[in-house]
């Protein structure tokens, strides 16, 4: 299914509002079963922005198409200047107390699974297990004539050789590791070409306009299946790919709790969406569920 350039809706008139009453997620993790889908905005307390909160990257940024990346060698030195640059913060990005939570909630069963829609890993970083990433990861490279994966790292270490003396001031990095950098700042930055077939490389996520692997599409309906709810951390919803998940659960009957302070997409379908800080909440149900998060732990309630 082709994931839509879409970047913004309007809210309905007629959502509800938000909540910070904890115990409906408490209530879900404690019965276990529960399938997590996160986004940008668990990631925002490791210092990497959203796309579309308050102080979001939209507000300054667009992101690149699968149509403009593939079509213009100009828009690949772009992305790949910006990115490369990005790179190296989004690399040094380490997971918060809202990843730290989710790995303890697996740790302990109480979860079925993890979809993220997020590409910078820090679920997996934060020790989950099995995550399912919807969107691909920032730490992998496809060539898109071959097909050839490799490491972003070598990737990393071969634009550093090409591209000597290349430390331009960036405005700042968004979700997808882009650096804001001026046209003039990438202009005589260097692209390399794929190392197995001299193709084009592309890094190992779903862009803007392009389709998320049918196979992985179904391997997490699959898990909405089988999971008893369905707990949104730090998404909008806005595009299909993650609402759609949400449809299921609800079609399916199955409760569908969400975490994120501004109104999203799915609140209809939701049976609470919590207004509040992601680590702040996390941490709060593990201590009323009297689990430990990073070997502090807390007293049921």
């Amino acid at each position: 299914m082709r994931m839509r350039p879409t970047l913004d809706w309007t809210p309905a008139a007629d959502l509800p509002p938000g909540t910070t009453d904890l115990q409906p997620v408490t209530d879900a993790l404690r019965a276990g079963g529960v399938l997590v889908l996160s986004g940008a905005g668990i990631s925002t307390e490791s210092g990497i922005p959203d796309y579309r909160g308050e102080g979001g990257s939209l507000s300054r940024h667009t992101p690149m198409t699968y149509q403009e990346f593939t079509a213009s060698a100009g828009a690949r030195q772009r992305y790949w200047a910006r990115g490369h640059l990005g790179w190296r913060t989004f690399g040094r990005a380490r997971p918060n107390a809202g990843h730290r939570a989710v790995a303890a909630f697996g740790r302990h069963g109480l979860l079925s699974g993890v979809i993220t829609q997020n590409v910078d890993g820090l679920h997996q970083a934060a020790g989950s297990e099995g995550v399912v990433e919807l969107h691909g990861s920032l730490e992998r490279v496809v060539c898109l004539s071959c097909g050839a994966l490799s490491p972003r790292r070598e990737l990393a270490h071969r634009l550093e050789e090409a591209n000597a003396g290349f430390e331009p001031v960036a405005a700042g990095i968004n979700p997808d590791g882009d650096a804001d950098l001026t046209q003039e700042q990438v202009a005589d930055f260097r692209v390399v070409p794929c190392a197995v077939c001299g193709g084009v490389l592309k890094p190992d996520v779903v862009f803007f306009g392009e389709s998320v692997p049918p196979r992985r599409v179904e391997h997490c309906r699959e898990l909405v299946r089988e999971a008893a709810a369905l707990l949104v951390l730090g998404s909008s919803l806005t595009v299909m790919s993650g609402l759609r998940f949400v449809r299921q659960a609800a079609d399916a009957g199955k409760p569908v709790l969400i975490v994120n302070r501004d109104r999203t997409r799915g609140d209809l379908q939701a049976v609470a969406r919590v207004a509040l800080p992601l680590g702040t909440a996390l941490t709060t149900v593990a201590a009323r569920l009297g689990v430990p998060v990073d070997g502090l732990g807390g007293a049921a309630d």
